[in-house]
């Protein structure tokens, strides 16, 4: 399911959301252009678990312990990895901004992405696997998106073998659906390895969990 737009409209300018976006795609580019160093960069400034573990474990703390907590979540493996995470930012993340307020929103935004990465690391420490991505933090938007906007129509295509269907969903069904699809692969998981096929499937229940909770705290009052 590929979510295209919502039918929720906001009342603010989302510039933090656009900022996140395009921070996001300038980062890729780099990427791109620095495809020779490609592996370097990502091991360099991607979280990886069992490396993060060694350094909290021996007490050798550094610059680079902490570093790529922050900046994995806005490095990606590809564009496919971009364009999706940044559509499902584009069509959600609006409306979080709006009720939470612009600052409060960029601080919302960070610690859903360190409770998404935290949450990967400790269901599987000794991973060697770098990862990166803003699927965690935007997982913390949709965490509070449900809550906020249960029955907002979300237009969705839904490919079906050789057809495309286009249908409104309300929020809570699709990004419901999205969740169970979550846990379910993140279960399935566990047996072969938590960031089984390259994707930190804990890494998005966690974040989803993250922005759930920390909407309660952040969540301006009316």
């Amino acid at each position: 399911m590929i979510p295209l737009r919502d039918t929720n409209p906001h009342r603010t300018t989302p510039f933090i959301n656009y900022i996140i976006i395009g921070g996001n795609v300038i980062i890729f580019l780099f990427q791109f252009l620095l495809s020779k160093h490609y592996e370097q960069i990502i091991y360099t400034f991607g979280i990886v678990p069992v490396r993060l573990m060694t350094d909290v474990q021996t007490f050798n703390f550094d610059t680079m312990t902490f570093l790529p907590l922050f900046t994995s979540m806005f490095m990606h493996g590809g564009w496919l990895h971009l364009i999706g995470n940044m559509l499902f930012l584009y069509v959600f993340g609006d409306n979080i901004e709006d009720r939470l307020g612009h600052l409060r929103y960029l601080l919302f935004y960070l610690l859903a992405g360190l409770g998404a990465a935290f949450t990967q690391i400790f269901i599987n420490p000794v991973s060697q696997i770098p990862m990166v991505g803003a699927s965690g933090a935007i997982a913390g938007v949709l965490g509070a998106y449900i809550l906020l906007f249960p029955t907002a129509r979300i237009l969705t295509l839904i490919p079906i073998f050789f057809f495309i269907q286009l249908v409104e969903l309300p929020a809570y069904l699709f990004l419901g659906i999205w969740f169970i699809m979550q846990l379910v692969s993140g279960m399935l998981s566990l047996g072969i390895g938590a960031d089984a096929g390259g994707v930190a499937w804990w890494a998005h229940i966690g974040g989803f969990a993250t922005g759930a909770v920390l909407l309660v705290f952040l969540k301006r009052r009316r």
